[in-house]
């Protein structure tokens, strides 16, 4: 096997094992529950940088080395916080309504945990392994779509495309500062001092109609066209069933 396979291999093993005793040393009052706990409340107070196997073991208060009678490392670490992520309910099957009110709303509630946790979507993107909790969220969005006449492969392709958008929406928002109203208008005299609109034709009349590119939040007008386009597929699908 290689080292990256052996590397997945652990990560695997201590989210779908009994992993919660450690293989060596004494206990020290320590789970593998309050040490992810305690690596969850550095990224929400110190962001992601400041996540390692040594200032997590100063929040609980013990030696760097206990930690690792429970974990090989950090990467194993990520993956339990990822996973962790998922513990909470309602699961998008949960939720009340067709099948368009639950992806609705479990779209809603993804896009500002990830608005007010952006520690989240650091470590969603880095660690691959899906853990208990992800598998159990995976299943129940796709249960969120039976009887809608979709085959298998574009059920999955809807949940997959409804959350790389959420999570695309939220990274954009998280990186894109909303200007002050002073920045604005500074802004705009430089552009119009500078700048020779006539190339811009469309563009122009955009703006001219009020509207300003990159401002505002464009969430649910982004996710009404999405979901639109599931339900004419939907739509056909049903029509074209004998």
């Amino acid at each position: 096997m290689t080292a990256k396979g052996d590397g997945q291999r652990r990560v695997l093993e201590l989210l779908w094992k009994d992993a919660r005793r450690p293989a060596r040393g004494p206990r020290r009052g320590l789970t593998m529950e309050r040490i992810v706990a305690a690596a969850i409340q550095v990224v929400e107070t110190e962001g992601p940088a400041a996540l390692s196997m040594r200032r997590v073991a100063e929040e609980l208060g013990v030696g760097t080395a206990s930690l690792y009678t429970y974990l090989p490392g950090k990467a194993e670490l990520e993956a339990l916080m990822v996973d962790a992520i998922g513990a909470g309910d309602p699961l998008p099957d949960d939720w009340p309504g067709d099948w368009r009110a639950k992806v609705e709303a479990w779209a809603r509630t993804d896009h500002e945990l990830y608005r007010k946790h952006p520690w989240v979507l650091h470590l969603v993107a880095t660690v691959a392994a899906p853990g208990p909790n992800l598998l159990r969220w995976m299943d129940s969005a796709l249960r969120v779509l039976r009887g809608t006449g979709l085959t298998e492969a574009e059920k999955m392709a809807v949940v997959e495309s409804v959350d790389a958008y959420v999570r695309g929406q939220a990274r954009l928002s998280l990186d894109t500062r909303e200007p002050s109203a002073e920045e604005v208008r500074e802004r705009d005299a430089l552009l119009g001092e500078l700048v020779d609109f006539e190339p811009y034709p469309a563009l122009v009349e955009t703006v001219r109609a009020g509207v300003s590119p990159y401002a505002g939040d464009k969430f649910e007008f982004g996710l009404r066209l999405l979901l639109d386009g599931v339900e004419a597929l939907i739509a056909a699908r049903r029509a074209s069933t004998p």
